[in-house]
């Protein structure tokens, strides 16, 4: 039997056919690679293409009447990609940018460390001036460029620890925000860290090509792979340049600080604290080195004392006595109280009235007995049950003006001073206590203390008559008639209470025996409290809270000046200067200025 032969002369052209197909295919796929998609021509050329961030200029800062207080001038930082850096002149190299070779040796292997392929920073910050002279001859240096960065300039050496400073980003905080990178800088203080966000503005991206020279030839794809940079978003402060440089020129040589602000806003018009320093010393290459400097200067500049040096109020908290007094119906303004000066019991007085005082004359004289008596009436008021109650009365009363708190708003590390509550009392004298036991409270002595910020609110509630706003420094972003509003705070006491305490509070200033009557200013009436606060390390601390005008006030004002004695020498005179300054618009009272500039910390 034969077998029938199988023809297999056609799978030939089956076989041709698949290769011809996969030929084709192969044909398009290049051509659609090489020609039409243009990603995979950037992929190939990755390693002649430069990637610069674009960094958007940061936001400006102004004051209320439109005084630059910050912007941004250019620097530049030489980055490195040390995959590419390769047969380097490094002693040519090293006198370019005026380093040594060990230098040179410790940048390189932080970069290295860092990234072979990552562009980092080499050295940040490198002046308009050495640029110009480095940027013409980098090519001969491969893996090497610049890329254009800002630094903030402050055109007006006040406000240091207002306006804050930047500097360049921690790990933690790249961590906590994927915004930034190795190198970038981020607010560190003050205004510049609270609205680092608004003045930081978008990152941008621009791609170029570079030869083998390292030499930028044009701008990948003509810029169609490139994104702009969105600028920052300005910001405008309540603050007024002119007083917050006025106020720093009177604390030159002192320690303490003046807290001014507005009454109506909330808006902080002027934040002193003495020692001080430049902002522009923490700016630079140079400000790691400066800033330890501060750290560690005896005198600590760095310590902003508005908002967090705690003080006792001394007298200036009589005022917040008097109108809880009131409010409790314990007294009325004809309520007299005998006052025998330094001879009464069981709290002094540094007067001597040999008569009965009322309100009026109690607040004008700062009489300590007067306040002791109205505290101790309250305290035994028919109204409450018991001394603890009596208490919880006076302690609601007197944190709602804003004590006892840290407040909520732009003002970053402000602290709550104290206000003991029952529970400390009752803790602390196992539940026995009355009050005799805690007098002290009744001239704002014992265990009360308050910021000089915390002062200056109480001061503007009572030029309000019952109400203020949360302290903040912004005015307004971008736009001046934009204002931004902050949260209003009611003091649950009545109104003709406030204006009594006020009329007594003018008399200070324009009565016979008031305590600041030689701060008087003509054509403008103040309405404040003098006060001396104890201090067991030295000399007392001269303070004094004012506001005016009386009627409609502008500017409330806290001032302390550490271990300087009266309130009324040396804290009256200062604050009644600012004031003055504020309102007039200048300062008549030369030769009060000029006493002020003379004194010390260590002169009574």
């Amino acid at each position: 039997m034969i077998k029938n032969k199988i023809n297999y002369s056609h799978r030939k052209y089956v076989i041709g056919s698949i290769f011809i197909l996969a030929a084709v295919v192969l044909i398009i796929k290049l051509f659609i690679i090489q020609v039409v998609d243009d990603s995979y021509k950037l992929s190939s050329e990755s390693n002649t293409l430069r990637y610069l961030t674009q960094y958007p200029s940061r936001g400006k800062i102004y004051d209320r009447n439109g005084n630059l207080l910050v912007y941004n001038d250019a620097v530049y930082d030489l980055m490195i990609i040390p995959r590419q850096a390769k047969d380097i002149d490094t002693a040519s190299f090293c006198k370019l940018l005026n380093i040594t070779n060990e230098a040179y040796n410790n940048y390189l292997h932080k970069a290295q460390k860092y990234s072979m392929i990552t562009p980092s920073i080499f050295i940040a910050q490198i002046s308009k001036e050495d640029y110009g002279r480095i940027a013409e001859v980098l090519y001969r240096y491969p893996g090497f460029y610049f890329q254009t960065r800002s630094i903030r300039h402050y055109p007006m050496p006040i406000a240091a620890h207002t306006l804050g400073s930047i500097g360049e980003v921690t790990k933690p905080e790249m961590d906590k925000d994927k915004y930034y990178r190795l190198g970038d800088y981020i607010g560190k203080s003050g205004i510049e860290k609270y609205y680092e966000k608004q003045l930081r503005g978008t990152k941008g991206m621009k791609v170029l090509v570079v030869d083998v020279h390292n030499r930028e030839k044009e701008r990948y794809m003509d810029g169609k792979c490139d994104t702009l940079p969105v600028p920052g978003t300005d910001i405008i402060l309540g603050l007024d340049a002119e007083l917050q440089a006025y106020g720093e020129y009177l604390m030159a040589g002192k320690t303490g600080s003046i807290v001014a602000i507005e009454p109506s806003t909330g808006q902080i018009l002027a934040m002193v604290t003495s020692p001080t320093y430049d902002p522009n010393e923490l700016v630079g290459r140079n400000r790691g080195a400066r800033y330890s400097e501060l750290l560690n200067n005896p005198e600590k500049p760095l310590i902003n004392r508005a908002i967090s040096g705690t003080y006792p109020p001394g007298s200036t908290f009589k005022m917040v006595n008097g109108l809880i007094c009131l409010q409790s119906g314990a007294i009325n303004v004809n309520t007299a109280y005998p006052c025998d000066g330094p001879n009464s019991i069981p709290i002094k007085c540094t007067h001597y009235h040999n008569h009965m005082v009322q309100l009026y004359d109690a607040i004008e004289n700062s009489c300590n007995p007067y306040f002791w008596y109205a505290f101790q009436d309250m305290m035994r008021s028919p109204r409450f049950a018991n001394t603890r109650e009596a208490y919880a009365f006076w302690y609601d009363l007197v944190t709602s003006f804003g004590l006892g708190r840290a407040f909520k708003s732009d003002i970053p590390f402000t602290v709550s001073g104290n206000i003991p509550k029952p529970e400390y009392y009752d803790r602390v004298y196992k539940g026995v206590w009355n009050a005799m036991t805690i007098r002290s409270l009744s001239i704002g002595q014992g265990e009360i203390l308050v910021t000089p910020l915390q002062l200056a609110n109480v001061a503007a509630t009572i030029g309000n008559e019952g109400f203020y706003y949360e302290p903040h420094y912004l005015r307004a972003f971008g736009n001046p008639g934009d204002t931004v509003k902050f949260e209003k705070h009611i003091v649950n006491i009545n109104k003709r209470h406030f204006k009594d305490v006020k009329r007594g509070m003018q008399n200070v200033f324009e009565g016979e025996h008031g305590t600041a009557r030689w701060s008087h200013i003509d054509s403008i009436t103040v309405a404040g409290k003098t006060g001396t606060a104890e201090n067991p390390h030295g000399l007392d601390h001269s303070i004094l809270m004012a506001f005016a005008p009386v009627d409609n006030p502008q500017i409330a004002i806290a001032v302390v000046v550490e271990n300087a004695g009266f309130g009324s020498t040396w804290a009256a005179p200062i604050a009644s200067l600012m004031i003055e300054k504020y309102i007039r618009g200048y300062v008549k009272r030369k030769n009060v200025e000029q006493r002020v500039l003379t004194i010390n910390n260590t002169e009574e």
